[in-house]
């Protein structure tokens, strides 16, 4: 195996894995035994989604994603399919809307009431019928709204037009049929123009999914591929599976060449399958082991060697699956970077595991949080059909920031305090004290901060602002609102607080340099 341990430099070569306390899991929930080679949970910053075990039909849970602790044995389900569940997904766009694929051969979009599951819902919002066989695969378009594809063992991808009042749906949009096996994984690339998938031929395929062409096919048989995913805008895929010596691999492709892997890396003998996880935002992947408690994490380069190994995270857990939660759900404060929820059937739990960078200042750190995939669809689902496409619109994580796309860059205005007024707050012997800089510098960029927002439309003030005013802000009327404006406060209180600080340092100086006057003239 290759270490790649030359030094680079990278602000990512100390993460390290956190589990959650006790009191944080998710304790007595009947997890599948179902032997599908999926992560059977879906999560969201409202709530966790478990496929659970059932004696007749198929059922999961949708859990808040605040309500940790043990799970009542008659918490309500959803139940509605006659056979089991093999795959669920949270809608990117509304998190209130999952869907859901079964042995029965159906797709299924359920609704979550606001005021949370108080009985068994049964009855879905709309169903999907297309499939002569089971459905094992379903995933959204990362881009257009109410587009959702699903892959079934009759050997077809279908993609669904979710935009109508129909409560039944028989007719998808399009058929793919350029598969002669089982679909084993899917994933887009940032704009959704292009589909990847692995086939249980251990082939990797590129399809133009609008046209149902294939654009590109793997010809190299050292690598059986189980799983795919592309990585970004780097144009490159990343896929796990096995070599021809049965040992657990990952190989890295080129998207515009897939007849033979950039890359290839042997990891270890073991038979379980491998889950790739990558993240756009800091250019890491996380690679899972089912059946393993082990998360190998690495870095991604543009050029070679492309992969660096950083750390792996131990445990003596196994898991059978992982959910992954979606970046504006991370806890940016504990400068969190991704979260894992573990699946642990043999102790019927469900365990966070989050992924820290170690700093050790308590501000938003910026350059680990660069923007981010927002919540908001950037073109609907008519328009991806006629052949736009469109990247994903973006959003700062920084506390109160609600801006979506990237916030337009202006010049910066000429600084307001001159020679002459620093000079009024020099010290003794005409030099002036490092506090006394420190607030000047801290009144220039709020007086700077000032004349931007002057300039600014009033909706794109707030994302500048770095301080609370309640003048400023509505009153939250969500729990989303709620959160933004406490760390806004906290962001606030810290900035008071170095403030206040500076000026006790400023005071004892003072009184220093006014005891050392007084003695001085006494012996004179």
């Amino acid at each position: 195996m290759s270490w790649n341990l030359q030094h680079r430099t990278s602000k990512f070569r100390h993460v390290y894995g956190r589990p959650a306390s006790k009191e944080k899991c998710y304790d007595c929930v009947p997890i599948t035994h179902n032997v599908q080679d999926n992560q059977f949970c879906a999560v969201n910053p409202h709530f966790i989604a478990v496929v659970t075990e059932c004696a007749c039909g198929g059922a999961f849970v949708v859990i808040p994603i605040h309500q940790t602790g043990k799970l009542d044995p008659h918490y309500p389900r959803i139940w509605g399919h006659r056979g089991n569940v093999l795959d669920i997904k949270w809608n990117p766009f509304n998190d209130f809307v999952i869907a859901s694929c079964s042995e029965d051969a159906t797709v299924k979009i359920w609704e979550i009431p606001k005021p949370l599951l108080t009985q068994t819902i049964t009855s879905p919002k709309k169903e999907l019928l297309g499939h002569v066989r089971r459905v094992g695969l379903i995933e959204w378009h990362p881009t257009a709204n109410n587009i959702l594809f699903s892959s079934g063992y009759d050997y077809k991808i279908m993609i669904w037009n979710l935009d109508t009042t129909k409560a039944v749906i028989s007719n998808p949009v399009k058929i793919v049929s350029a598969h002669r096996d089982v679909v084993l994984s899917m994933s887009f690339n940032t704009d959704g123009s292009l589909l990847a998938t692995a086939c249980r031929d251990r082939k990797i395929r590129l399809i133009d999914p609008r046209a149902g062409t294939v654009l590109q096919e793997t010809s190299h048989n050292s690598h059986k591929a189980n799983k795919v995913l592309f990585l970004g805008n780097m144009k490159k895929l990343i896929s796990t599976g096995t070599s021809r010596w049965n040992n657990r691999q990952i190989a890295l492709w080129d998207q515009d060449d897939l007849s033979v892997p950039l890359l290839e890396e042997d990891l270890d003998g073991a038979s379980g399958i491998l889950f790739p996880f990558y993240d756009s935002d800091t250019h890491m992947l996380y690679v899972v082991g089912k059946g393993d408690g082990n998360i190998r994490y690495y870095e991604i380069s543009p050029e070679k060697p492309y992969l660096y190994y950083l750390m792996e995270y131990r445990s003596h857990l196994p898991q059978k699956g992982m959910g992954m939660m979606p970046k504006r759900g991370l806890e940016v404060s504990a400068c969190e970077i991704f979260r894992f929820y573990k699946l642990i059937p043999t102790k019927s739990l469900i365990e966070p595991i989050s992924m820290i960078v170690p700093r050790r200042s308590e501000s938003y750190q910026e350059d680990i949080y660069p923007l981010t995939t927002a919540a908001q669809p950037a073109l609907t689902a008519q328009e991806w059909l006629n052949g736009v496409n469109r990247g994903p619109l973006l959003v700062s994580l920084r506390p109160g920031s609600g801006a979506v796309n990237s916030l337009p860059k202006f010049p910066e205005p000429e600084p307001l305090v001159t020679t002459a007024d620093l000079r009024q707050h020099q010290g003794w012997g005409g030099k002036m004290p490092l506090e006394d800089m420190q607030e000047g510098s801290e009144i220039q960029h709020r007086r700077k901060l000032l004349r931007v927002e002057e300039k600014l439309p009033k909706n794109a003030q707030m994302c500048l602002s770095s301080s609370f005013d309640v003048f400023e802000c509505p009153p939250p009327r969500t729990e989303n609102e709620l959160l933004q404006m406490f760390y806004r406060q906290q962001e606030e209180i810290r900035r008071l607080r170095e403030l206040v600080n500076q000026r006790d340092v400023q005071i004892k100086q003072m009184k220093l340099e006014g005891g050392n006057f007084s003695m001085d003239t006494d012996s004179y």
